[in-house]
């Protein structure tokens, strides 16, 4: 019999009794540093009973709560409900931070533990610094739920399959190389690659151990003599065995890491990133720590190979989306429709397309008042009839061989309100202000990321999430480190780098809107003029469209919408429809045209 909510955090209080602690955090992540992660590490959800991919929560002798961003306030709201767990509003200014918290409910010389293996070296440093401050002491206090947790999910054993050079468009030995000689350059002799997602993209691996994300739970140390990937021996088979040997790269079981780490000979400086790498890996190299680890870097910009591996998984795509947007608008029409029913439809629509390997994350199909919740993902629970009238605001994606895509299209599904349209047209108006700009090397996505904001902003609207991400190449749709994001993020754009656009309106009760295409930073090939002292402020950059899905042109209200802002969408359509039309009958040609009229 499983145990309830209640039952599980009595239990963590006994475990916390015995280790002589009166606070454990558990956050959302795992050993590395994943998005999302396998089963065996969703211990918040177990311990929380929410089921959101971002955050902490926290259990004292006598209290809880749980912290969480704006994307999932409505859902943890629920979820929370009857657990004994306070909601914590991240990002907002009446929201303590967790040390703040903890300073008022546990007493001067406390002790807080934390599992060393599930949170970076960057986090637990600033939690320790932050709890001292407040005569609070921060321990490793192991993982509880080894001992509480009885039907734990064991970690997966799928097999490993490599990425071929058609799609990859570069060896694992040539990429090794290359991390070798930025390290080199940096007075290091290798480093510890700890990202699922760098692992599988240094090496040109794939797997299937975290849900939409194609990577296996493993790590990578790279040394001056050798590259070891640590991996569970059951993934490996002949082939992938010859492939790695080829490649000159050794495995080891993944439990063997710390003790090969620990076994280092003297004289190798193993670097690692603190807010990457695990707090229990850091501590065994001490004085090695680097800014960003060379596969970030190297991976962010993608190559030709890889560029035209987009363009393929686009169009795809883009037929996929067109055959169901006609397909749902009309079966909504004929009644009968849910929001989980049109989630299945749109992923059998994919699944129709060569290369399809499944959705790149969790379908959000949000109709009505469920388009406000930013992160909806509609259950048997939740789900509801999906009616001739009103938005459905859809933002899904696809796992190609040779792309990865994430898309967001709102959907007119008949009469819409002037509230309705409008926010539909400021949306857009940020959407295309940001796709248009025109940019000097060096600017990183902060300073553009008014640019979508700044329509709704007039009315006194604005959004908490972040307007756009980097997107991975058969890997995972959330890249990093650039991003449009009000907060600062310093990693300038340039060519090759994936990025995302995806403005939103949310209000609560009513409806949400949001527009979201994949982008790729080109050159913009603009003259580079100098001032009157002679400096040059270029080369200038801008943004290709990958995605490849007509936007309804029929909620908008034209007054708001400015002459050369409708220009952009005209021939955005336009281009849509001309790559799409030969891959299409004539009805779905027809109702392109229809849906995306000219302004």
């Amino acid at each position: 019999m499983s145990m309830t909510i209640e039952q599980r955090v009595k239990a963590l209080r006994e475990w916390m009794s015995e280790k002589g602690i009166q606070a454990f955090i558990t956050p959302s992540t795992d050993p590395h540093s994943g998005e999302y992660v396998p089963d065996h590490w969703k211990s918040r959800e177990w311990i929380s009973g929410f089921t959101g991919s971002a955050g902490t929560a926290v259990v004292t002798t006598g209290h809880a709560a749980l912290w969480t961003d704006n994307r999932y306030f409505l859902q943890a709201a629920d979820q929370l409900q009857r657990t004994g767990f306070d909601l914590m509003k991240l990002g907002l200014e009446d929201t303590p931070t967790i040390e703040a918290w903890l300073a008022t409910v546990l007493p001067q010389g406390a002790t807080v533990g934390m599992d060393a293996w599930c949170n970076t070296s960057a986090d637990f440093a600033l939690a320790a610094r932050r709890l001292q401050a407040r005569g609070l002491r921060l321990v490793d206090a192991g993982d509880p739920y080894a001992a509480l947790w009885a039907d734990r999910p064991a970690l997966p054993p799928n097999p490993l399959e490599i990425q071929p050079l058609k799609w990859a468009g570069e060896t694992a030995q040539s990429k090794i190389g290359r991390i070798r000689h930025d390290l080199a350059q940096q007075g290091f002799s290798g480093c510890v690659v700890s990202l699922l997602d760098e692992v599988a993209w240094t090496l040109n691996i794939r797997g299937t151990d975290v849900e939409f994300n194609p990577v296996a739970v493993s790590y990578l140390v790279i040394t001056s003599q050798k590259a070891v990937l640590f991996v569970n021996p059951k993934k490996l088979n002949n082939e992938l065995r010859q492939y790695l040997a080829k490649q000159n790269v050794e495995t080891q079981p993944y439990e063997a890491v710390e003790t090969f780490l620990r076994a280092l000979p003297e004289g190798e400086r193993i670097a690692f990133q603190p807010d990457k790498t695990n707090q229990r890996i850091a501590a065994l190299l001490p004085g090695c720590e680097i800014d960003e680890c060379p596969a970030t870097h190297m991976k962010i910009y993608k190559n030709p190979v890889e560029i035209q591996g987009y363009h393929s998984a686009m169009i795809k795509d883009g037929i996929a989306m067109v055959k169901w947007m006609k397909w749902a608008v009309e079966a909504v029409e004929a009644g009968g429709q849910t929001e989980l029913s049109l989630s299945q439809k749109l992923l059998e629509f994919r699944a129709e397309q060569p290369l399809f390997r499944g959705p790149s994350f969790a379908t959000i199909m949000g109709y009505a008042a469920h388009g406000a919740i930013v992160h909806y993902e509609p259950t048997p629970e939740t789900d509801i009839p999906v009616l001739p009238k009103g938005l459905l605001l859809v933002d899904s994606g696809g796992q190609y061989r040779d792309g990865t895509t994430d898309i967001t299209r709102t959907i007119p599904l008949g009469p819409l309100t002037y509230e309705e349209r409008r926010d539909y047209t400021l949306v857009l108006r940020g959407f295309i202000q940001l796709a248009r700009a025109v940019f000097p090397r060096g600017t990183c996505g902060t300073q553009l990321d008014a640019l979508a904001r700044e329509p709704m902003w007039k009315y006194g609207i604005n959004y908490l999430h972040g307007t756009g991400h980097g997107v991975g190449s058969y890997l995972n749709v959330h890249e990093g480190p650039h991003q449009f994001r009000m907060n600062h993020m310093p990693t300038p754009l340039h060519p090759g780098m994936t990025i995302t656009d995806e403005p939103g309106i949310y209000l609560p009760g009513e409806h949400g809107v949001r527009h979201e295409n994949t982008m790729l930073v080109v050159d913009a090939h603009l003259h580079d003029c100098p001032d009157s002292q002679g400096v040059t402020f270029g080369p200038y950059y801008q943004f290709e469209q990958l995605t490849l899905c007509p936007i309804f042109t029929t909620p908008i209200i034209r007054m708001l919408l400015h002459a050369d802002e409708a220009d952009w969408l005209n021939d955005y359509n336009y281009g849509v429809y001309e790559t799409l039309a030969p891959h299409l009958d004539k009805e779905h040609r027809l109702w392109i045209q229809e849906i995306a009229k000219m302004l």
